[in-house]
């Protein structure tokens, strides 16, 4: 039987936008079943007492450019935020909106393109909105679908449940109850997926 990976993650994380070019790559060569997370990164940080790499300069500086690397290592395009760090809020809330849809991939392709390629400024309701019609996306239904209450619900007991299971930033995955952080430790997840 096949098992899974639960991929935590907030478009805010440039790291989890790295690993999330990665992660159907890995699931599919390790024959797992990939489990989408939208969760709140700030509202994790907060809980674990943990802060964003960017708030200390020199590491901030120093991830800028690994982060680097590994785009050039995985062969995709990256361009750091000017617009870093964004109000994820309605987009964290869109993609479980998308889920429900089945149009995730296309909206996670938009929203992470839009930020981490384009540099977009996503916080911004008519950039979004923008984006998300061009990308063929109902940009009013997803608007309108941010508001209700079990899609905000859903939301927070993901951000909760990831806290609670040991998550301190993201990207977080999940195999077998094994925790495993970060987009540069995408071998240990193929190795756990393929046990």
């Amino acid at each position: 039987m096949a098992k899974s990976v639960e991929f935590f993650f907030d478009f805010v994380s440039p790291a989890a936008y790295l690993a999330y070019t990665q992660i159907r790559k890995v699931a599919g060569r390790a024959g797992g079943k990939l489990v989408w997370r939208p969760f709140l990164l700030g509202a994790v940080l907060q809980a674990a007492g943990n802060r964003s790499p960017i708030e200390c300069a020199a590491k901030g500086r120093w991830m800028i450019g690994d982060l680097a690397r590994f785009a050039e290592r995985y062969g995709v395009e990256f361009n750091m935020s000017p617009h870093f760090p964004i109000n994820t809020l309605p987009l964290m809330r869109g993609a479980l909106i998308a889920l429900e849809d089945g149009t995730f991939d296309q909206y996670a392709d938009a929203v992470y393109k839009a930020i981490w390629v384009d540099s977009k400024n996503m916080s911004e309701p008519d950039v979004i909105g923008a984006v998300l019609s061009d990308a063929g996306l109902d940009a009013a239904h997803l608007f309108e679908s941010t508001q209700r209450q079990d899609i905000k619900d859903k939301l927070k007991a993901n951000t909760e449940e990831a806290v609670e299971r040991g998550a301190f930033g993201a990207p977080t995955y999940f195999i077998d109850g094994e925790m495993h952080f970060g987009q540069d430790r995408l071998d240990f997840v193929e190795q756990a997926l393929a046990a």
